[in-house]
């Protein structure tokens, strides 16, 4: 799911021209494939480094099918994606939360699935906090952990959560379920790093690894304990691109039966064959532009970009709905604020304080900071009466949606016209990581990042972008007022009070413009008609949905 920790993690299809890219249609284990065979051939733009969900954040796609949350984004939204949990309450207290979990709900090894499994799994986590080797690189995170009271299992079917203050955390997070056979003797070290959790993975899910090929593809096949009955469909190959080309050219050929990360120009080919069906959704992925707000290590080039006015002129000069008509051809909502549309419950527009094109109005502002071309060569300076000469890095980080190169364009031909000189670095998902990471971690250095995060639509994941010092803050901004308001949105279980405190972060962080929201693109999607019946309308990136549901035609 931005890292979604919830984080999620393609590379620009320029980049990619000359680079190696595994090619799984040419593979055994895609090319034997058939409809006779009824497995569900996928692709995506993913590149998951480990099946280990204590150790990556890369992952999510395919580990989503094996393991399940105690609740999460789904559950919430559709009553029949419900995961660990069957159903939820909290006291009156507001933080004394029960869990029914499924009665007699097994492991795909047979062994039962009980609560005794999702308070091992939480408390593994949350007891490995202030360690050396603490829980904190995967999804399975001490993340929120740390306003915990205590996670007990009552009996076999009853989870009690109690935290020390309000908060929705227990129903928001998103630690995936592990079995406590399975993970008991593994120690911090290992989890954190080494322990690859090799196939055949032990879970609740309907569809279990039987295979792990990193770079190229993952093998899953039917959970014979699912709690729902075992999957119709005998199993799926879920195969890894590092660009959307491959999975247009597999949907075409027959040699895939359904994938995302789509471009707008394959979407709009694919709609045309008549043995395909194209679909496009909502998502909570944001595409941005940040600027490095650092001082000393790993600051940019100019200390203009530490200045909110020099920022705030910038944003005059980014034309959002052009971005979306002729970037993404439409299949995208023009960026605002940090929330996007997919979190209807937090989502403003903030249309009355919301800024404009205008390149005119932003070249006076630069004027009116102190930015102006002083030599007459059209190129402004900076305070110090030094050229901006502006560094943007780019990229796709994996399990986001690809970001088109024309954004970039759009952007480097904008600032140019004020007189700031562009150039644009485009970096593989790895070095892009290598780069924003913290400066005290190495990273650093550049000027603005064009980039994609996704994550949960919770409160707390929709603001974590400008949290201080968190590794989802690739501006490396930093603000006592918004750290305060987050806090208190920790702390905050009622809907209309979380509501209010978003609203405040978000207009705060918006007026200090560290980031320029982009866009929100849609998710493009397609899948064969000629295999599977049953793929439904809305196809969620926060859980399995509908692959339990398909039958053969």
């Amino acid at each position: 799911m931005d890292d979604w920790p919830f984080r999620r993690r393609a590379v620009v299809k320029a980049m990619l021209l000359g680079s190696a890219v595994p090619c799984v249609l040419s593979s055994r284990a895609f090319a034997a494939l058939s409809c006779d065979g009824h497995i569900v051939r996928m692709g995506a733009n993913v590149s998951p480094d480990t099946l280990n969900p204590f150790a990556s954040y890369s992952n999510w796609w395919p580990l989503v099918y094996t393991y399940d949350f105690l609740v999460c984004v789904d559950a919430q939204r559709h009553a029949d994606r419900r995961g660990f949990a069957k159903e939820w309450s909290v006291a009156d207290d507001n933080v004394t939360w029960t869990f029914k979990i499924w009665p007699g709900m097994k492991w795909s090894d047979g062994q039962p699935a009980t609560a005794k499994d999702a308070a091992f799994t939480y408390n593994y986590v949350r007891k490995s906090i202030g360690t050396p080797n603490e829980l904190n690189a995967g999804w399975n995170s001490t993340e929120g952990m740390q306003n915990v009271e205590s996670i007990t299992a009552l009996d076999d079917d009853t989870l009690q959560i109690v935290t020390k203050s309000p908060t929705r955390w227990p129903i928001d997070n998103g630690v995936m379920m592990v079995p406590e056979h399975i993970w008991k003797d593994v120690s911090y070290a290992d989890a954190r790093s080494t322990f690859r959790n090799d196939p055949p993975l032990v879970g609740t899910g309907p569809l279990i690894i039987q295979d792990f090929q990193q770079g190229q593809f993952v093998r899953l096949s039917p959970n014979p304990h699912f709690r729902t009955g075992q999957p119709k469909t005998a199993g799926m190959v879920f195969n890894f691109f590092n660009t959307a080309d491959p999975i247009a050219q597999g949907l075409k050929s027959g040699n895939l039966d359904y994938g995302i990360s789509l471009t707008a120009s394959q979407w709009a080919d694919l709609s045309k064959d008549s043995a395909i069906e194209v679909g496009q959704n909502r998502i909570e992925q944001r595409d941005y532009l940040a600027f490095n707000t650092a001082s000393g290590d790993g600051a940019g080039s100019t200390e203009a970009l530490q200045d909110p006015a020099f920022r705030d002129a910038i944003s005059y000069a980014i034309d959002q709905k052009a971005i979306v008509e002729r970037a993404y051809q439409g299949h995208a909502d023009a960026g605002a604020g940090l929330v996007m549309p997919a979190a209807a419950d937090y989502y403003s527009d903030l249309s009355n304080i919301r800024r404009h094109f205008d390149l005119e109005e932003a070249a006076r502002r630069l004027d009116s900071a102190g930015y102006r071309d002083v030599d007459g060569d059209g190129i402004r300076e900076d305070k110090e009466g030094n050229n901006l000469q502006l560094e943007l890095i780019t990229g796709t980080s994996s399990g986001t949606l690809e970001i088109p190169i024309a954004v970039v364009q759009l952007i480097a031909g904008w600032l140019g016209q004020i007189g700031i000189p562009v150039s644009v670095t485009q970096l593989d998902s790895g070095a892009l990581s290598a780069r924003t990471k913290a400066p005290a971690k190495g990273g650093g250095g550049w000027d603005l990042l064009v980039a994609a995060g996704w994550r949960s639509p919770s409160a707390h994941d929709l603001l974590v972008l400008g949290k201080s010092a968190d590794s989802s803050n690739t501006s490396y901004w930093s603000n006592e007022k918004f750290d305060q308001l987050l806090s208190e949105v920790e702390i905050t279980v009622d809907l209309k009070k979380s509501q209010e405190l978003v609203d405040r972060a978000v207009r705060l962080i918006y007026a200090e413009a560290p980031y320029i929201i982009l866009s929100y693109p849609l998710m493009l999607d397609a899948h064969r008609k000629d295999c599977f019946e049953g793929w439904g309308t809305e196809i969620s990136g926060w859980s399995y949905y509908p692959f339990d549901r398909l039958k053969s035609v």
